[in-house]
């Protein structure tokens, strides 16, 4: 089977296996082998499952020969972050202290995916815990930056973009706490769906901050993202038919998301709504101070929240843990309940005031990322640099977290460097149908 297959997208190779013209069974053993012949490889996988795999890639052989499909994705194979329990595979979510943890049963998202014929190929590495934008993980691995050897290539779901970049699955499944599924694709060059808080399960995924944790794709496409979107969830996929960008409304948000920006992702980002604009949307310029009030309840609400589902374990050996990790779950230590419950309750009432701002536009725009992937032998030695490319990468990404939205990341063809959409809660079939008409605008 020719290799140019393994960087198609999901949708092309589906339709090439309905067409008859690609067999799921070969498809899975190239996608192994290329996992076993590359060198990063063993920094992007924690394991492969290819007893797995090649039974559900002949499952769909099956199905796609007696014209029983079930549906478009149908023997295409993906990869899975390390933090969705997986029956009888280790999931340890980037960490010592889970090490050996093997589950009983697949999460939620996961068995969906599976009915709908996705073929697993195995469990991507990932940020310690999902607690870091970065992607650096001294602990396990940390994975490759597709455009720069030297950087990490963000997080929290590093491998998960990883495995997509190097050619290594069709897409990867990953979670977005505060910016862990957009971060990756933006440096990697990929479309990355945060969803909406609640729109698709968590059950059997390894939490960080359950009030926060989202399952999204990374792909290569709008039209994956929300085929993948139906797939995990068990439903439809949105239909994308119709969309445009001629009319659409959107808003750029000047608050806080271009504080201290690096020259890169602002040149990317105006090069971006220039070719928006060029296509016929309407551009406007807005200011919200109610998300700045909401970055500021960030530590209260996050680490408080982590801290107090993982102390326990943490505390039992601190000595396994990233320190810089480590010091960020112990930041939630000394918040008290009521600070933390008055924290949600001013949360919820910036999240109205922001609603009633945006509702008369089609998607708020902000760089994804405000800087370029760090470099990761600096991160190591550097505690300063550390802690501000940290915050620094999940800035503007969390401003969707915080306000309860879904979002898209998509490519701006400069090399890491994305724009990102935000739309309104549960308004991801809007969201994806006005993506496909920005992605065919700046490509």
């Amino acid at each position: 089977m020719h290799k140019d297959w393994l960087t198609q997208s999901a949708a092309e190779q589906g339709r090439a296996i309905g067409e008859g013209t690609l067999d799921p069974v070969a498809l899975t053993e190239a996608y192994l082998d290329a996992i076993a012949a590359a060198p990063e490889s063993a920094r992007i996988y924690a394991r492969t499952t290819p007893e797995r795999a090649l039974s559900e890639a002949v499952a769909a052989h099956d199905r796609a020969k007696s014209q029983t499909r079930l549906g478009l994705l149908d023997g295409v194979p993906i990869s899975w972050k390390d933090l969705f329990d997986t029956a009888g595979a280790g999931t340890e979510a980037g960490s010592a202290l889970l090490a050996g943890r093997v589950p009983t049963r697949d999460a939620d998202v996961l068995r969906n995916a599976t009915a709908a014929g996705l073929v697993c190929l195995g469990k991507t590495h990932m940020s310690e815990l999902a607690f870091s934008g970065l992607g650096l993980n001294p602990i396990t691995a940390t994975p490759p930056c597709v455009n720069d050897p030297d950087a990490v290539p963000g997080g929290s779901s590093s491998g998960a973009a990883a495995s997509v970049a190097f050619g290594l699955a069709a897409a990867g499944m990953g979670s977005d706490t505060g910016g862990s599924v957009r971060i990756p694709s933006a440096w990697n060059d990929l479309v990355g769906l945060k969803t909406t808080s609640g729109l698709l399960s968590l059950g059997g995924v390894v939490p960080l901050a359950a009030s926060f944790d989202t399952v999204g794709p990374l792909c290569r496409t709008v039209e994956d993202a929300a085929l993948f979107l139906g797939a995990l969830g068990g439903t439809q996929a949105p239909d994308l038919r119709g969309a445009r960008i001629k009319g659409a409304r959107l808003a750029i948000l000047r608050d806080v998301a271009f504080d201290g920006i690096r020259p890169e992702p602002q040149a990317a980002f105006d090069a971006a709504v220039a070719k928006l604009a060029d296509a016929g949307a309407e551009i406007t310029e807005i200011s919200a101070d109610e998300v700045r009030t909401a970055m500021a309840l960030s530590g209260v609400l996050f680490a408080t929240e982590g801290y107090g589902y993982w102390s326990e374990t943490i505390e039992a050996a601190p000595e396994k843990m990233f320190p810089p990790i480590l010091e960020r779950f112990r930041g939630g230590k000394e918040i008290d309940a009521p600070t933390y419950v008055a924290g949600w309750n001013q949360l919820r009432a910036l999240r109205t005031v922001w609603a009633a701002r945006t509702r008369q536009f089609d998607g708020v725009l902000v760089p994804t990322a405000p800087i370029l992937p760090p470099d990761a032998g600096r991160l190591m030695t550097d505690d300063a640099y550390y802690v501000q490319e940290n915050l620094m990468a999940l800035r503007n990404t969390r401003i969707g977290n915080l306000m309860g939205v879904c979002a898209l990341s998509l490519p701006t063809g400069v090399p890491s460097c994305g724009i990102s959409i935000m739309g309104q809660p549960f308004g991801e079939a809007a969201l994806l149908r006005l993506g496909q008409a920005a992605e065919t605008a700046l490509t």
